[in-house]
């Protein structure tokens, strides 16, 4: 299973925004990597390289390397509607992300962890695959040996799955709905979709 496994407050530092959730080490310095730190002369960046760091934020910010986020711009491509949209929605539908939304995880990284180490169930059956892109209506689930892991009920302490008005959560059960395919406006990560549409258009 590939995944990025390099700095990530480097990463974060690259885009200027903290892509992988709170990060004191990010806030301390909060201007790009390199070695003359906030003084070195930076040249303007072109076109294609304001187009390239957007798709670069989507792939960290989501934990999809290229491949799997090129099939994905083609299967959006091949959907009716608006394309960098659709785009986000199916990154968002992506197992993985679902158990983050819910709360399951503080972290995607997280939450690809419980995925591939056999906890989670979709609709009643283990999956160990993040990359599964749920429909409307799926229900996932923590399974029975599992619920009792310090890692999820610590994440569930604090969980924000209330902000997401596309995914429901139930304490009690340990079960929760991917309810419905996330409009763009409820989606908050800062990502301008259309440049990377205009990216793959080249």
């Amino acid at each position: 299973m590939a995944k990025y496994i390099g700095p990530k407050t480097r990463i974060a530092r690259k885009f200027g925004e903290a892509i992988y959730g709170p990060d004191k080490y990010f806030e301390k310095k909060k201007y790009p990597p390199g070695q003359h730190g906030p003084d070195k002369r930076r040249g303007k960046v072109s076109e294609y390289g304001v187009q390239l760091k957007e798709k670069q934020k989507a792939k960290y910010t989501y934990g999809v390397l290229e491949k799997q986020f090129s099939n994905l711009f083609k299967k959006a491509a091949s959907k009716e509607g608006v394309t960098g949209e659709i785009l986000l929605q199916l990154l968002e539908s992506r197992l993985d992300n679902v158990v983050f939304r819910m709360g399951l995880s503080p972290t995607r990284a997280g939450a690809r962890q419980l995925v591939g180490h056999r906890h989670v169930l979709v609709n009643g059956d283990i999956c160990n695959i993040s990359s599964r892109l749920l429909k409307p209506g799926d229900l996932v689930g923590i399974r029975e040996k599992s619920k009792s892991l310090e890692v999820i009920s610590g994440s569930l302490a604090s969980n924000n799955s209330s902000r997401y008005n596309w995914v429901e959560w139930d304490n009690s059960l340990m079960t929760g709905k991917y309810v419905s395919v996330p409009e763009r406006e409820d989606i908050p990560e800062n990502i301008k979709e259309q440049l990377i549409v205009e990216l793959y258009s080249k």
